[in-house]
């Protein structure tokens, strides 16, 4: 019997399905970028819109980045071959991020990690799609934040050099000079 994967033909989500939560307050700043200032740069006087806020909005901007947070920032990215969001092709869900905070004497740092469900097991894309959730974390998360994505095992045919490649800070820099390349992840994160 042929092994069926999790996200073959997937299921087309609403926006209004993916899993989400609702901030009170505006920002200062308007525009998508800045959606979660308040989160990574909760010391930073000029990103609120008011001096004098509550100190229960004041406890909610101050709470650590979770991975609701992280799944908002990249479900929005566009699928390089559909009319469709990661997060709407479930190409990336809520279950399938990770965060490690830093241990006593241990890292300093905080790793994301993000599994990529594909939606077929031979997406030709599935490298330049891994490469847009690394480049939206990194452009986005504060520096003190290392982020790891990779396929979710058994979900594509080639998942070991996959992740091969997205794990490669070489490979990745390099990528990111081709100016084709680097055209194509601006194309999918217009939406974000």
């Amino acid at each position: 019997m042929p092994e069926i994967l999790e996200n073959e033909n997937p299921t087309i989500l609403n926006v209004s399905q993916l899993p989400s939560r609702s901030r009170k307050g505006p920002s200062a700043r308007a525009g998508p970028d800045s959606a979660f200032d308040s989160l990574l740069y909760p010391s930073q006087p000029w990103l609120s819109s008011s001096s004098q806020s509550s100190s229960s909005e004041d406890e909610e901007d101050s709470s650590p980045i979770d991975e609701q947070d992280i799944f908002d920032l990249i479900a929005p990215i566009s699928d390089p071959e559909h009319p469709h969001t990661l997060g709407q092709l479930s190409v990336v869900r809520l279950p399938d991020i990770h965060i490690q905070h830093p241990s006593d004497g241990g890292s300093r740092l905080t790793t994301v990690t993000v599994d990529l469900t594909p939606t077929i097991n031979h997406c030709s894309l599935a490298t330049v799609i891994g490469l847009a959730v690394r480049y939206r974390l990194e452009q986005t998360l504060p520096p003190d934040w290392r982020v790891d994505i990779r396929m979710k095992d058994g979900t594509h045919a080639q998942d070991d050099q996959v992740n091969k490649q997205l794990g490669d800070k070489e490979r990745v820099c390099a990528a990111l000079e081709n100016e084709t390349l680097k055209g194509m992840l601006e194309k999918m994160l217009e939406g974000c």
